[in-house]
């Protein structure tokens, strides 16, 4: 099988993906860091600084940064009779997004939101601004806004918008019926009314899918689990207890992920067997098929346990979504099964975390500090449980607008609200290369490009920062000077460079060249050459926003 060239210049190995034997302790390879492209394309979308694959020389400091919770969360809480929970069991109300879905529909120009109300019922929302949401009545049930009744009780799910698929498969979802013990994949023009499509391979639980638009390939991140021998250091990544009885014993049972690809969602869905029957994790020939999928991730030694806890950190979800020129990923970390060392907590210690690839397999996770974390406060909206959603995020403006879920609103489990919360950060902003009052540089490695005018996100209100373009071999090119350099200040993620003497870098186009910025008190949080003069970068926004006709920013 020849080898696959990414727009970025990286070149897969085959086959793809690549199989791991072991999810060992420490923190996943990332061969592209190590050995990057010897020219790096730069044609598709914001050149995030989020690792050093684009930076051959810094004095710059990386900082990352963390969203803000919007006042108004949680934005959607369960204030339906249907939203009531699940019949025959004693937990609380929800309308959260179980992974499900947040989107925005160019085509109507609203945000939507499919959510979990319960075992049984999936729900849909809307919003014209991403803060306040209307729960309409569709005629599915009518007088509520339930878009799928589930004859077995439903666990996690995803909802995928795909603008490029046919009208009829506009929406995609995928929802894990706990009663047959089977993912079931649906298909809708509208998000409203849905046909199903196919079964996946045999899974378990919290199983979710997202698209890989840089490949055009639609994955898996699948649920797996593997077993821990503390005293011994050991590890079996069969699904079923290693000592073959109901406890553990001295194994420990973790989370980890699994992944799989396919040129289509039903490709994807059918390239690992299923057994057809519900009972397949009792049997050796299906949990035999549930580990065909690719070892893909865990979580690692530098993931942060719960202060004076003995449990070890697992990942309980992986949710990834293509953002400019990356793959972000969303980690749902498990930090303490239930809550001794939180006494008044109601549910799981889980955080979110981030993590982003350039090749849609190896995670580079540079910040291990929480992303999404829970309140200090027993009974907030968000007090336990913290999860991502289908998606990952949105961009609304200059900011990115984080859905994510909680559980909280009470110390007692049978009353506790499940809710989903917004959290807003700068475009870009995940990570930014600083400069103080001391001035600072940052060089990139041989880069190439067809556009012909030069962006920056820049947060410079007291400073500025200037560019000169070199060579290959790190001569200067005039009239791209650093004296002919225009100084941008102020605070803008979208500021164009520009030269005296030069009206765009159009005489560049196809040259192998490098960027080296020059910064005082400024943070750079991206750089990107547009072929336009409005900075479009041609990059994907994630789960869209307002002003863009699909996912791609044009």
């Amino acid at each position: 099988m020849a080898h696959e060239t990414l727009y970025n210049g990286i070149v897969l190995p085959s086959p793809w993906p690549p199989k791991r034997e072991t999810l060992p302790p420490d923190p996943m390879p990332v061969p592209y860091l190590d050995d990057p492209p010897g020219v790096i394309p730069i044609d598709v979308g914001r050149q995030l600084l989020v690792d050093d694959f684009l930076i051959a020389e810094s004095t710059l400091t990386r900082t990352c940064h963390k969203p803000a919770w919007h006042p108004a969360s949680p934005v959607v809480r369960p204030d339906r009779p249907w939203e009531s929970g699940t019949p025959g069991k004693a937990r609380g109300r929800a309308a959260m997004p179980f992974s499900d879905g947040v989107w925005y529909d160019a085509a109507d120009g609203l945000f939507k939101m499919w959510y979990y109300a319960g075992e049984m019922t999936t729900c849909h929302a809307r919003s014209t601004d991403g803060i306040h949401w209307e729960k309409p009545s569709f005629d599915v049930a009518p007088g509520t806004n339930v878009v799928m009744e589930h004859p077995g009780r439903r666990d996690s799910g995803t909802v995928w918008l795909d603008p490029e698929g046919p009208p009829a498969e506009r929406l995609k979802m995928m929802w894990y019926d706990e009663t047959v013990r089977e993912h079931v994949i649906f298909l809708s023009p509208d998000g409203i009314h849905w046909e199903r499509l196919t079964e996946t391979g045999n899974a378990q639980d919290r199983t979710t899918f997202f698209h890989n638009p840089f490949r055009k390939k639609w994955c898996f991140s699948l649920r797996s689990t593997m077993f821990y021998h503390a005293a011994d250091d050991k590890w079996s990544y069969s699904i079923d207890r290693p000592s073959g009885t109901e406890e553990d014993g001295p194994w420990t049972y973790k989370r980890i992920r699994r992944y799989a690809e396919g040129d289509d969602l039903a490709s994807a869905a059918r390239s690992w067997p299923r057994l057809g029957d519900p009972d397949w994790r009792e049997s050796e020939k299906g949990r035999e098929m549930a580990m065909q999928p690719v070892l893909w991730v865990g979580a690692d030694r530098l993931d942060p346990p719960v202060p004076g806890s003995s449990y070890v950190t697992d990942l309980y979800h992986l949710d990834a979504v293509a953002y400019e020129s990356i793959m972000v990923g969303l980690f749902s970390l498990h930090r303490e099964p239930f809550p001794p060392l939180y006494p008044k907590r109601s549910d799981k210690i889980n955080m979110v975390g981030v993590g982003f690839s350039r090749d849609g397999f190896h995670w580079d996770r540079p910040f291990r500090e929480p992303l999404l974390e829970m309140s200090d406060d027993p009974v907030a909206w968000n007090s336990s449980n913290m999860q991502s959603v289908g998606g990952c995020f949105l961009v609304v403006g200059d900011l990115l607008y984080i859905y994510c879920t909680g559980r909280g609103g009470s110390t007692n489990t049978k009353i506790m609200d499940f809710s989903t919360g917004l959290a807003t950060l700068r475009r870009d902003g995940f990570a930014s290369m600083d400069a103080g009052a001391e001035p600072g540089s940052l060089t990139t490695r041989p880069i190439c490009f067809q556009g012909s005018h030069l962006f920056v996100n820049l947060a410079a209100p007291d400073g500025h920062l200037t560019a000169e373009v070199l060579d290959r071999e790190g001569q200067v090119i005039a009239p791209f000077t650093r004296e002919n350099s225009i100084a941008v200040t102020g605070d803008s993620t979208s500021a164009r460079v520009q030269w005296q003497g030069a009206a765009d870098l159009s005489e560049l186009a196809g040259t192998p060249v490098r960027f080296r910025f020059h910064l005082q008190s400024a943070s750079l949080y991206a750089f990107w050459v547009s072929p336009d003069t409005s900075g479009a970068s041609h990059g994907y926004v994630a789960a869209g926003g307002p002003g863009f006709s699909g996912q791609v920013d044009t």
